[in-house]
């Protein structure tokens, strides 16, 4: 088999795992324990991929600014009690990954997540090996789609901009390789329409991640 690519790094909520419910749990204790409204999970699950300060600001209206600090710390806390069991890996994930390393591709992620909540998931499901690096949110300073943590594992990859795709769910995302100039591939398994990625130009779009290795290995004729 033969690809175009030296690597492929992914981002993790929604694009190689299901943290919903995770996320869900988290966001509405910590608007209670605000003595804020709970929102609707479908509301909840429109942030992921966002940072917890742009989560909070963009469920209410009138979420004041000077809150998110006390948003994210509460979040934080119960995401500590009930986020890595709540969060799992698609079923084809496994597959996809040693099919994508057996090419001889080298793979990372790239999330806003915790790294050391999304290393938590990977051991439970024995899949630590699959990755080179991870880049979480504790990992940068400025969070996507700042292009920061994309060329931090770069950079550990060895890899260039040109030699390297992008595989994730959200219009964030999209924006970050956009910003990184890095080739885009849409996986549909999150909450994001088809339509809204459109004006990034990804290479494809995907109904989910096993659909991956058709797309980015060609058999030698």
């Amino acid at each position: 088999m033969r690809h175009h690519f030296q690597s492929v790094i992914f981002d993790f909520d929604y694009t190689l795992a299901d943290s919903s419910r995770g996320a869900i749990e988290c966001i509405n204790f910590a608007l209670s324990e605000m003595g804020l409204a709970h929102v609707s999970a479908e509301a909840a699950c429109r942030t992921i991929g966002l940072s917890l300060h742009e989560t909070f600001l963009t469920l209410g209206e009138h979420h004041e600014p000077h809150r998110c600090d006390e948003f994210y710390r509460l979040f934080v806390q119960r995401a500590e009690q009930v986020m890595s069991n709540l969060t799992v890996l698609y079923e084809s994930v496994p597959a996809t990954v040693e099919t994508l390393r057996e090419a001889g591709l080298q793979l990372g992620i790239v999330s806003t997540k915790y790294r050391r909540r999304i290393s938590e998931v990977l051991r439970r499901e024995a899949l630590m090996h699959g990755f080179e690096v991870i880049i979480g949110g504790e990992d940068v300073e400025q969070h996507k789609p700042h292009p920061e943590g994309l060329f931090q594992a770069i950079e550990k990859l060895g890899c260039s901009t040109a030699s390297v795709v992008y595989v994730g769910d959200s219009v964030v995302d999209a924006e970050l390789a956009q910003r990184a100039g890095v080739p885009l591939i849409v996986v549909l398994s999150g909450v994001t329409p088809k339509d809204d990625f459109h004006r990034y130009e990804p290479i494809a779009v995907l109904e989910g991640i096993s659909q991956l290795p058709k797309v980015l290995l060609v058999e030698d004729h």
